[in-house]
């Protein structure tokens, strides 16, 4: 006699009889209907209950909605319905603006792109040498002596515009507080 094995009628397989092993799910579209049928349960039709009249009246009366709550009622669909259109509205012109945005920014990208461009070309195309030779050949151009060289002194600040020469002594303006 092998392990798990009986030489009787009901056989066991590892412990599983044919009663218990009949029973578990089966795949596949060839699944036989039970022998058994479950008995179905209806309801029974419930008779209306008598109510009293005065729960009758009561449920009517509960019902019943005054024309001043009628009014209320619709006046809050109506609001609640203007400012979803507003909210759904302001959303919209978000939204519209945020794409404009986004196109000016590119545009203004696209612009700056080809203004470094243009400004790199223009600056590759001098050549500070080939300016400085033709200055001095073609027109005569000199580097100034020191006997041309006029200092000053700027009490006010950095920036000069120069409107009238500069006088000798090389001091512009003068104040009366020492």
């Amino acid at each position: 006699m092998a392990a798990g094995y009986t030489s009787s009628r009901s056989r066991t397989t590892y412990g599983i009889s044919n009663r218990i092993r009949s029973q578990m799910y089966v795949y596949g579209n060839v699944v036989t209907k039970p022998a058994y049928e479950p008995e179905r349960r209806t309801k029974e039709l419930e008779r209306p209950r008598k109510t009293s009249r005065q729960v009758r009246k009561n449920r009517r009366k509960a019902l019943h909605m005054s024309p001043g709550y009628v009014i209320f009622l619709a006046a809050a669909a109506i609001l609640a319905l203007v400012v979803c259109v507003n909210y759904v509205q302001l959303q919209s012109r978000l939204t519209n603006r945020s794409k404009a945005i986004s196109a000016m920014q590119e545009e203004l990208a696209d612009m700056k792109e080809e203004n470094n461009t243009r400004y790199n070309a223009v600056m590759d195309s001098v050549n500070l040498d080939e300016i400085r030779d033709k200055a001095q050949n073609e027109l005569g151009m000199v580097y100034a002596n020191s006997d041309q060289i006029v200092e000053y002194d700027n009490p006010a600040s950095d920036y000069v515009k120069q409107y009238e020469d500069i006088p000798e002594d090389g001091i512009l303006a003068q104040s009366d507080k020492k």
